[in-house]
């Protein structure tokens, strides 16, 4: 797996964008220089961040977002997790 997250990821699971395997090493977000904890998705290439807008949802139960421009830079926040350690 590379050292670097991806251009764009989700959390949703149905989203296209979305990668477990990627959410499992534990990505980070760094907005305008400002650590974020609440990115429901990024995309770097195009620069920007949905963030979870409260606790409001929509009538389908989906979380309500807020789309905001600006520098994105991810990073992953653990180190890679071992496949073959013991269970």
């Amino acid at each position: 797996m590379s050292d670097t997250p991806p251009d764009r990821l989700s959390v949703n699971p149905s989203s296209p964008h979305y990668d477990a395997d990627v959410l499992a090493r534990g990505v980070g977000v760094r907005f305008k220089g400002e650590e974020k904890t609440n990115v429901d998705e990024y995309c770097v290439s195009e620069g920007w961040v949905r963030l979870a807008a409260g606790k409001a949802v929509d009538r389908k139960g989906n979380q309500l977002t807020i789309k905001l421009q600006g520098t994105v830079e991810p990073y992953f926040q653990n180190s890679e997790i071992a496949a073959d350690s013991p269970d």
